[in-house]
């Protein structure tokens, strides 16, 4: 059938029944619309399923990138940690070394006569170098356990003797023999004390 020929066919037969040749000129509509639909709902599927991809890859990566993060600060705690840790041990060390200088120095004041007026210049100056080493020392978190006359503290003090007294309450030092350090709020060394109990000689602490 010709060109020509067709309208002229669906003219003849909407003469004949105008019912059916209606009929037929909207199936083929439908049949046109739904074709598109088809074509139309297979596209949106497909880019939903490529979005729906591309979420999924985003949210990987981005749980991935803070996974990185959290293992990096992790890292960077636990290395700041142990710098730490090897600052503060080998300033403990230091200190530790420093200690015995102090000591001696205390000790040429303690022994020297004060009468003695040749000394007098020599131990003004190792009174001034002992305070200006403990000024030093200070400067960098040590700090001096000097108890005299304090309650008895077991955690900072170390009794050495424990004498009788009626002039001090019990469990109060009553010397100090050597004196402690703490280095930034860690005992480096205890001061040795002498301790005081009850005149009739009942046990207070346990030396």
């Amino acid at each position: 059938m010709t060109k020509d020929q067709q309208p002229q066919d669906i003219n003849e037969q909407q003469a004949e029944n105008p019912d059916v040749v209606e009929e037929v000129i909207d199936n083929e509509a439908v049949e046109s619309i739904n074709e598109g639909t088809d074509e139309q709902q297979a596209v949106i599927a497909e880019l939903q399923a490529a979005l729906d991809k591309a979420e999924a890859t985003v949210v990987e990566q981005r749980d991935s990138v803070l996974r990185a993060k959290a293992e990096m600060e992790n890292a960077r705690r636990r290395a700041d940690g142990e710098v730490e840790k090897a600052r503060k041990f080998a300033l403990e060390r230091f200190a530790c070394e420093l200690l015995p200088v102090a000591d001696n120095l205390e000790r040429a004041l303690q022994m020297a006569d004060a009468n003695n007026e040749a000394l007098k210049p020599m131990m003004e100056g190792v009174d001034i170098t002992l305070k200006s080493f403990v000024s030093t020392i200070e400067k960098f978190g040590l700090k001096v356990i000097n108890p005299q006359g304090e309650a008895f503290n077991p955690e900072l003090h170390q009794a050495m003797s424990m004498q009788e007294s009626t002039e001090v309450a019990p469990n109060t030092v009553m010397a100090v023999m050597q004196k402690g350090y703490e280095i930034n709020g860690r005992l480096l060394r205890p001061a040795m004390v002498m301790v005081s109990r009850a005149a009739e000689g009942g046990v207070d602490i346990e030396a």
